[in-house]
């Protein structure tokens, strides 16, 4: 028996009809750091009131239709300030509740820390509605920790945690008679405010800062300083002024955060693809565990497709291979894409068929994706190839007919209007008959959109992946050329030849036909990058902070 979490018990029949109302801390930015339980309240969600920093944090596992009334600034004061503080949540939050339904209310970081939420949880307790309170991740806890910064040592330092909006004279005056780590929540441009404060009330101009914005993101970025020296070191940097000053900052002060343990201990800014923009061109359903895959190595991957998929011109040739299949025409069906599963499927619904018509039949997948979406239809394949996942690798494990063995001698193949004859080719050669059939078209997808267009051609990504030859030509054909700065990996030699004959330079060239090779690659490329400029004490920066130009387009 699996142990159950008492939070996600049913409500006795006492509060059966009421409203319930979770309020659930949705971290400091970093969606992987939502709790599991954050993850099963938000599944169950009626209403979500999530404040606008952590919307898209938590949305995505709110459950289709569920409600999001847009919180609205109150305070004009606060809105100035660019740090709006009071909003209408709690109005928002009580009108649901009492309807009946049920309310996640997600703030930033934690909710109790969170001065707003415990009013909201109060009023909720004076009404009789009942209300669970999520802990989330700290935000002045989870971003010194992504920026390498330890809070305490081994001697248990003491630390302690100061909101410098909200501090008054005694605060500063306590703080800076310790000599312990002190945590400071403020904005950018506030920052050297806050340090003169600790200055004053006694902490020496030496104790080294660190100050880290947009913290658990792809867009963070640490700078380290001394109390001392942290306003020169905004302007020399030219930080400071922006209009990005309103933006919050956790600046974490005190002796164990001195920089030479932060260039040990920053894994978070120091992975190898970190905040560099990543064109994937391929369908979303395609691109979901490559830009999962890419986002572990720190990079922002943008999905932009390229290619959509339609049914076939004529639906006869497909209608009759399903019916052959159904009937035993077919010894085995090969399945090369995701697309052609999904094809085949579609087919099998409008006929009422499921996963059981494939008994008798052997079933092969061109890789692993794809045979993972045969797993999903309820289909485990029988022939997955050993080494590469490609028609030449399924060809390779491929058994020759053999008429003692093998029954029927014929094969089912539904593949796209446009795929190479080598799989076709390569069977019939083993002996097999081969029904070729269009299970889909692919066509050119439309352009996507201006800003995209602009960013790819402007040198805006740092990086763009080509899976296939159809990509290279299609991007270019909707989109544009991609900027001389950005790099350009390639699946294989076939999809770069096709990158060179349109004029671009091929940086990355995966050592395997696989999309995740392709991002490994990239990673690799990545990381010599940064090691290079790290031993020649230049600054790490990404390809497309180079200066338009710097880099010379390749001549063919």
């Amino acid at each position: 028996m699996n142990p159950t979490s008492p939070t996600t018990s049913p409500l006795s029949p006492a509060l059966a009809g009421h409203g319930h109302v979770t309020f659930l801390g949705a971290g400091p930015g970093d969606p992987g750091l939502l709790t599991l339980r954050a993850v099963e309240a938000l599944a169950g969600a009626d209403v979500l009131i999530a404040e606008p920093e952590v919307l898209e944090v938590v949305r995505g596992h709110a459950r289709a239709g569920v409600s999001t009334p847009e919180l609205t600034v109150i305070d004009e004061t606060s809105t100035t300030a660019g740090v709006p503080v009071l909003r209408d949540a709690a109005n928002l939050v009580m009108e649901a509740a009492r309807g009946g339904r049920r309310v996640v209310r997600a703030v930033t970081g934690d909710p109790g820390l969170d001065g707003n939420a415990g009013a909201e949880m109060l009023a909720c307790a004076a009404e009789g509605i009942p209300f669970e309170v999520v802990p989330g991740v700290a935000t002045a806890v989870g971003v010194p920790a992504y920026a390498g910064v330890p809070l305490r040592d081994a001697q248990g330092t003491d630390v302690r945690f100061v909101d410098a909006r909200t501090a008054d004279e005694r605060c500063w005056t306590e703080v800076g008679a310790s000599d312990g780590t002190v945590v400071v929540s403020t904005s950018l441009d506030s920052v050297a405010a806050a340090a003169g404060e600790l200055v004053a009330a006694g902490r020496k101009p030496d104790t080294p800062l660190t100050v880290t914005i947009a913290g658990t993101t792809t867009r963070q970025r640490t700078w380290t300083a001394t109390l001392g020296t942290i306003a020169q070191v905004f302007k020399q940097g030219k930080v400071l002024p922006s209009p990005e000053g309103h933006r919050p900052v956790i600046a974490v002060v005190g002796e164990r955060s001195a920089p030479a343990q932060r260039d040990q201990l920053s894994w978070f800014e120091s992975k190898p693809l970190f905040g560099w923009r990543v064109l994937v061109p391929r369908t979303k359903e395609q691109a979901a565990s490559l830009s999962d895959q890419l986002r572990s190595y720190g990079a922002v991957p943008h999905e932009v497709p390229t290619i959509a998929v339609e049914p076939p011109r004529t639906p006869q040739q497909m209608e009759r291979a399903v019916k052959g299949l159904v009937t035993g025409r077919y010894e085995w069906i090969a399945f090369t894409s995701v697309n052609a599963v999904k094809a085949v499927r579609e087919k099998f619904e409008e006929y009422g068929l499921d996963a059981r018509a494939f008994a008798g039949i052997k079933v092969a997948a061109v890789g692993e994706q794809t045979a993972a979406a045969l797993v999903d239809f309820g289909v485990k394949p029988d022939l997955v190839p050993s080494g590469e996942q490609s028609a030449a690798g399924l060809l390779e494990d491929w058994p020759p007919y053999d008429p003692v063995f093998d029954p029927i001698d014929r094969v089912f193949l539904p593949r796209a209007d446009i795929a190479t004859e080598t799989l076709v080719a390569g069977l019939i050669e083993l002996g097999w008959e081969v029904d070729d059939v269009t299970a889909y078209r692919t066509v050119r997808a439309s352009p996507p959109p201006a800003d995209t267009r602009e960013a790819i051609k402007g040198g805006g990504f740092d990086a763009v992946l080509f899976t296939s030859s159809s990509t290279v030509r299609n991007l270019v054909g909707i989109a544009g050329k991609p900027h001389n700065v950005t790099v350009i990996a390639c699946i294989g030699p076939a999809t770069a030849k096709t990158a060179e004959e349109h004029g671009l330079r091929v940086d990355v060239l995966s050592p395997e036909p696989s999309v995740h090779k392709l991002a490994e690659a990239l990673a690799d490329f990545g990381l010599r990058r940064r090691e290079s400029a790290l031993e020649a004490g230049d600054p790490v920066t990404r390809p497309s902070e180079r200066r338009p130009g710097a880099r010379r387009r390749r001549t063919t």
